[in-house]
């Protein structure tokens, strides 16, 4: 399966934001998964560490808008790098190209990511697909955004978010329902 993983570009190594992305790259890539990250700093470059140091493959989607803009470079451990010109067509691959996504902490990028992601599924323009949405941070926002804003927000929409805390709940929503244990 290819994942996609959504996080921030700030965390540094041996933070624990950092720690958490790279041992969940690992632990995919160790079941047999394909990373897809937007191939930079921070929880996107921990995950593509944690994969790649366990064997895995790692797609990094890049785009020359971020790298003009940043300066930045793809990290170290993208092992195939997907180049594009603009931050709408990298947002688009990286949402197309996976059969699952999983969003680490982040800021206003990470959330675009989601709320395209999501928004895609609710319309039909993508395939629902697991949209798994990491840590206490992401679930409260989405509880307030359902909560005060629930008269735009169609009640089956929701089905398409999943949240987890640790990684054996990720790894469990990423498993077919016929797979799973109650």
């Amino acid at each position: 399966m290819r994942i996609t993983i959504f996080g921030g570009s700030s965390p540094l190594a041996g933070s624990q934001e950092y720690q958490f992305a790279y041992q969940l790259g690992a632990l995919l890539a160790e079941d047999g998964h394909t990373i897809i990250t937007g191939g930079y700093t921070g929880i996107m470059e921990a995950a593509s560490r944690g994969a790649t140091e366990a064997s895995g493959h790692v797609i990094g989607i890049t785009c020359d808008e971020i790298e003009n803009w940043s300066k930045r470079k793809p990290n170290g451990w993208v092992g195939e790098e997907w180049r594009l010109s603009t931050l709408n067509e990298r947002l688009s691959r990286l949402i197309d190209s996976c059969d699952a996504a999983i969003a680490l902490p982040g800021g206003p990028g990470t959330l675009v990511e989601i709320a395209l992601m999501w928004n895609r599924m609710q319309i039909n323009s993508s395939p629902p697909r697991p949209l798994i949405l990491v840590g206490s941070g992401w679930k409260n926002v989405f509880e307030t955004f359902f909560s005060e804003q629930s008269k735009y927000i169609y009640s089956d929409s929701q089905q398409f978010l999943s949240f987890a805390e640790t990684y054996e709940e990720i790894l469990a929503l990423l498993k077919p329902p016929s797979l799973k244990r109650n």
